[in-house]
């Protein structure tokens, strides 16, 4: 897996989901996003966009993405994350 590339990628989803406003985000709870993405390289990835409530239902909702090239890396994918509060912020920064 290209880490760079695979990085750029990732960087973008989240920034892209960021960007989206709470009540979309909370779209993805119970129906995961996974679909395959291709870097400029011509490599393809999995990427998969989740979210769940971080404690309880309604409060922190926390946004999980993850990228992988399909192989053993599978197994242990690269991830970002980030958390939004019910108003909308974002929690922790």
């Amino acid at each position: 897996m290209d880490k760079v590339e695979a990085k750029g990628l990732l960087e973008a989803a989240v920034a892209e989901l960021r960007a989206k406003s709470r009540v979309e985000l909370e779209r993805l709870i119970g129906s995961p996003d996974a679909y395959e993405v291709q870097g400029k390289s011509g490599k393809t990835y999995q990427m998969e966009k989740q979210a769940f409530w971080d404690d309880k239902k309604g409060q922190d909702l926390r946004i999980l993405v993850s990228i992988d090239d399909g192989g053993w890396r599978a197994f242990f994918p690269t991830t970002e994350s980030f958390i939004m509060a019910p108003n909308g912020s974002f929690v922790g920064e």
